[in-house]
């Protein structure tokens, strides 16, 4: 027997199951940019713990800051350019709701 919501949208259902598909390529180029600003926050962590100048830490969190923005963006951009152009062209506006609220929590920084 079929289920009867199976033919609902899942973002109709439960916004938390919504997936963005992004292609092989963003999402390796996504990964390696982590996996760098993973070893950079051990990287301070470790200079925290070696008692390291403060300046120099502090200069380490503005890097590893400025590369969690640049996360942000090429998310962003993928995000505007296809889960929001989707949604539009099928007739789904709240997105842009979602979208201005995304922004400001980018914003709060």
């Amino acid at each position: 027997m079929k289920n009867p919501l199976e033919d609902i949208t899942c973002h109709a259902v439960e916004a938390s199951c919504r997936k963005s598909h992004h292609p092989e390529k963003v999402k390796k180029d996504l990964s390696n940019r982590l996996n760098r600003i993973e070893g950079q926050v051990r990287g301070i962590k470790g200079m925290i713990e070696k008692d390291v100048y403060c300046d120099d830490i502090i200069t380490q969190l503005s890097a590893t800051q400025s590369a969690l923005n640049s996360v942000a963006k090429i998310l962003l951009e993928g995000h505007l350019k296809g889960c929001v152009v989707d949604r539009l062209s099928e007739g789904d506006d709240l997105v842009l709701d979602e979208f201005v609220v995304t922004i400001q929590k980018l914003m709060k920084k």
